[in-house]
């Protein structure tokens, strides 16, 4: 397994792999990711100097991916984890984890707290934040326009070591 950052040549795979991923949990409908401009464009859409994505790539083979960027209406001291999804055949090895991590490693570097979204019906994804330290919140914060999403989380990025980047 190889986690890297996100290249032009990743577009169709990358937006393949969401999609599945979204209607496998019924999200392949307005509210949710799956009508996000940035879809198809994920390599474009993630240049800003305070964006980051990285694709999980097994055998050639690109699994997944997940994201940084600044949370649209909030302050410049937080961040968005965006668009982490794991198709089912890279699921239950820790990759998730592993890429969780090295998002909020770089994350740390450029923001202080970090928010996300999800569906309850993730169940895994779910135990994996809580399991890395993020707290349930009781509403949505900032402009998404993922109204869909039932479950939202943040955390502070302050004890996170930066010098392993």
């Amino acid at each position: 397994m190889i986690i890297r950052e996100i290249e032009a040549r990743d577009n169709v795979a990358l937006a393949a792999v969401i999609r599945r991923v979204l209607t496998e949990f019924g999200a392949n409908q307005p509210g949710f990711a799956w009508q996000d401009p940035s879809l198809d464009q994920m390599y474009q859409t993630y240049q800003d100097e305070k964006c980051h994505y990285l694709v999980i790539e097994q055998d050639g083979v690109l699994l997944g991916g997940g994201g940084i960027g600044p949370l649209a209406g909030n302050d410049d001291g937080v961040c968005e984890l965006q668009k982490m999804y794991l198709a089912a055949a890279g699921r239950g090895f820790g990759w998730g984890r592993q890429l969780l991590v090295r998002l909020e490693e770089w994350a740390a570097q450029h923001y202080c707290y970090c928010y996300l979204e999800t569906l309850a019906s993730m169940a895994a994804a779910n135990v994996l934040y809580l399991h890395q330290g993020y707290r349930r919140l009781q509403q949505p914060k900032g402009c998404t326009g993922h109204g869909g999403c039932d479950t939202w989380y943040g955390k502070s990025l302050a004890a996170i070591p930066v010098d392993r980047v």
